[in-house]
């Protein structure tokens, strides 16, 4: 498996890249379209892999693209406060009313991920690998929801294929299906006054900070809440 995911991060490197699907396999192909060569196939826990590292894109046409990664230089100038692995972008976002817009977006590392590696006051790791890892399942449920075309919903703000109107209507398929409604069944799980914040860090990818400032939180109180969101979500998942 490794070895499998080595061979595919570094073929996405190349230009002409991408993953296709067909069925329950991911083929990726060097060219420009369906035409071009399959190199190698992948299955859904690769795929998954490739979501964490380095990250995929739609791609217009279909498919995935790897997400871009940052320009590295000899002295990088720190993330803002609360800005967990910037990477400034923007997202094509769904809107309540059907309408598709773009917000500027972090697409760097996760908030989750950032924090898992602060620490208390004491030493020891502010987040619960158990925590951790319920956010991160979280994500990345919603970035399967979200691979394609899929039902209109107020989580709705992960990369998804730019092409077409904002009016186009496609049946999500049933892999999109079940992962929109394993989302929606864990942020109902975190209950009315913990989902809002879980939603914006763990799937919108916002900062602790900016969330606090949207739902009028005082200063670190936004950290004991996500901690309280996500123990709900580890238990609704059955972690730790």
């Amino acid at each position: 498996m490794s070895r499998i995911l080595e061979r595919a991060r570094s073929l996405l490197d190349r230009p002409g890249a991408w993953l296709d699907q067909s069925g329950a396999a991911y083929p990726l192909r060097l060219g420009g379209d369906r035409r071009g060569r399959v190199v190698l196939t992948l299955d859904e826990a690769a795929f998954r892999a490739l979501i964490e590292r380095p990250g995929l894109r739609r791609r217009d046409g279909g498919g995935w693209l790897p997400r871009p990664r940052a320009v590295a230089n000899n002295s990088p100038s720190p993330s803002p406060p609360g800005r967990p692995g910037l990477i400034e972008g923007e997202r094509p976002v769904m809107e309540p009313d059907g309408r598709l817009t773009t917000r500027r977006a972090n697409l760097g590392e996760s908030p989750v991920a950032w924090l898992a590696r602060r620490k208390d006051a004491s030493g020891r790791p502010w987040l619960s690998p158990a925590e951790v890892a319920a956010g991160e399942r979280l994500r990345r449920e919603a970035e399967i929801a979200l691979s394609g075309p899929s039902l209109t919903m107020r989580w709705d703000a992960l990369p998804r294929s730019s092409s077409g109107g904002a009016t186009a209507r496609v049946e999500p398929s049933d892999r999109a299906l079940s992962a929109s409604a394993r989302v929606e069944a864990a942020l109902n799980a975190c209950g009315p006054r913990l989902r809002a914040l879980v939603e914006q860090v763990c799937i919108h990818g916002t900062s602790l900070q900016l969330v606090e400032q949207s739902l009028f939180l005082r200063r670190r109180q936004g950290k004991t809440v996500l901690k309280q969101g996500l123990q709900a979500l580890a238990e609704h998942y059955g972690i730790g």
